[in-house]
């Protein structure tokens, strides 16, 4: 889990960023975006206000698609970042073609 207690923690203020360190704060906007999401969504799931959760649920997919500008952006910098994701894509696939031969997954 991202701490957000201090909103620079991430940036070095003396200098500009490497790009090693842009990676990383890149890698904490994508936590920040995905942590406002579960935010958003729990807030809309324990009240009745239904202007309220239209507007909770909709702030929450404009994050998700911060989120995936915040991975494009990734990938660009962090060229090895795709492979990391493939190899755990295909573990899943793995695990849900198991579960489909023993019965446990719908499609």
């Amino acid at each position: 889990m991202p701490h957000f207690e201090n909103a620079f923690s991430v940036l070095a203020n003396d200098r500009n960023l490497t790009e090693e360190e842009l990676i990383r704060a890149v890698r904490l906007m994508i936590a920040a975006e995905y942590e406002a999401v579960q935010l958003y969504t729990q807030l809309a799931d324990s009240i009745d206000n239904k202007l309220a959760i239209e507007v909770l649920r909709d702030v929450a997919d404009e994050e998700r698609v911060h989120a995936g500008e915040f991975l494009r952006l990734l990938k660009e910098l962090a060229k090895d970042e795709e492979k990391f994701y493939a190899e755990g894509a295909e573990e899943v696939e793995r695990e849900i073609d198991k579960q489909r031969l023993q019965g446990g997954t719908k499609k």
